[in-house]
């Protein structure tokens, strides 16, 4: 009985050492996504503000284009 033990446990073993290494992948790739989601919100949230200024600027040289062509003076 005690051979036929042994490459039971040795399976038992590389079972349980498979699931770690399973285990191991799984709790890293969520580590990425986790990341990979955190990355996104933070370039949407600065795209956005990028976007806010540049809207500003816009209108702003709008509004000095129009004063320009009705000859008004810009001080």
């Amino acid at each position: 009985m005690a051979g036929q033990e042994d490459p039971v446990q040795r399976e038992i073993h590389q079972d349980w050492a498979n699931r770690e290494y399973i285990e191991l992948i799984t709790s890293s790739i969520k580590k990425i996504a986790d990341f990979l989601n955190l990355f996104d919100m933070s370039c949407r949230s600065r795209l956005a503000t990028l976007n806010e200024k540049l809207t500003a600027l816009e209108r702003r040289i709008e509004y000095i284009e129009a004063r320009v062509t009705k000859g008004e003076t810009l001080t």
